[in-house]
């Protein structure tokens, strides 16, 4: 791996993998958890780009990522209000706002397709600032990125041992169920999709930090690459305890960015990109389904097996 993919390589691989990793894991608490599907999350990230490139600009950093995931928050809430409130349907609220949203995204950014922050101190550049002159300078970002994916691993973890996030797991299990334990599922799909868009809305404003601009397009496709990453996870962990469930989604998501490198550094063309992506991205969601039929073919072969050796041993 080190002669063939450089260490810039690898270390941007391992970047962009843990900031996709957060919204593999906002995918998680509005796929997994609630069981629903939320197609707001490529407008979402492109907000939280847009909000933190614009704070970061005027010269509030830090500021920046309290103000993406607030936006994140405003986000999840309108698409989840369209569901419980209004009775849409959770793909077409999510359609509906991913919709929206470009418009309101293009606002933030001042109805410019993309702003520059290159010159404007970051989350990143004043963290660097930290390690200047030492050996970890230049594996300044990629610390500052694995802290903050162990922090939210185990705040979510925490969360959804809690009594709401035991709540909102139960409503995406069965929703009749809580409605008749006297818990309103309306205010844990509320509470959940909020949660969910306000770690999309990290993602968004940490993108727009390691890039050092935002772009109307930046979110064009998340849905899927979460989606990939996280289906990769539960492939390699399985539905185990929550704690493997999370950490197979972040692993999930680094695995599918370093296929990504590996696929570049085979001097894939640049037109046979998109494809190379949903080709990785069909093989993680068809390989649930593979590894299903590879067992039970070997079942059915174990069992044709044992049945003549019975077979033999009666004769």
């Amino acid at each position: 791996m080190g002669s063939f993919l450089t260490p810039v390589m690898v270390r941007t691989a391992l970047d962009v993998g843990l900031i996709y990793a957060i919204v593999a894991l906002s995918l998680f608490i509005s796929f997994s958890i609630l069981n629903i599907c939320d197609l707001s999350t490529d407008g979402c990230f492109t907000l939280g780009c847009a909000v933190a490139a614009v704070v970061t600009m005027a010269g509030h950093p830090l500021l920046a990522i309290p103000a993406a995931m607030a936006a994140g928050v405003l986000s999840g809430s309108v698409t989840a209000l369209l569901q419980t409130k209004l009775g849409v349907p959770s793909i077409l609220a999510g359609i509906i706002v991913n919709t929206g949203i470009y418009t309101v995204n293009l606002g933030v950014m001042g109805f410019s397709s993309n702003i520059s922050i290159f010159g404007t101190d970051t989350i990143f550049s004043l963290w660097g600032k930290l390690f200047e002159n030492t050996p970890l300078s230049e594996w300044s970002r990629s610390i500052l990125l694995l802290l903050l994916i162990v922090l939210i691993c185990l705040l979510l973890n925490w969360f959804l041992k809690t009594r709401i996030g035991l709540s909102i797991r139960a409503t995406g299990d069965s929703m009749d169920m809580v409605r008749a334990s006297s818990i309103d599922p309306s205010f844990m799909i509320i509470v959940g999709l909020c949660c969910s868009n306000a770690l999309t809305g990290l993602a968004g404003a940490l993108f727009a930090n390691y890039n050092k601009s935002a772009d109307i397009n930046l979110g064009t496709g998340m849905v899927t690459i979460a989606l990939a990453a996280l289906i990769i996870g539960e492939t390699l962990f399985g539905k185990r305890r929550m704690p493997f469930r999370i950490a197979g989604v972040v692993i999930g998501s680094c695995l599918y960015r370093f296929m990504i490198s590996i696929a570049l550094r085979l001097n894939a063309p640049t037109e046979a990109f998109k494809l190379v992506s949903a080709l990785i991205v069909a093989i993680a969601i068809a390989a649930p389904e593979a590894k299903r039929a590879l067992a039970l073919h070997r079942r059915k072969k174990a069992a044709m097996r044992r049945r003549k050796e019975k077979g033999g041993s009666a004769c």
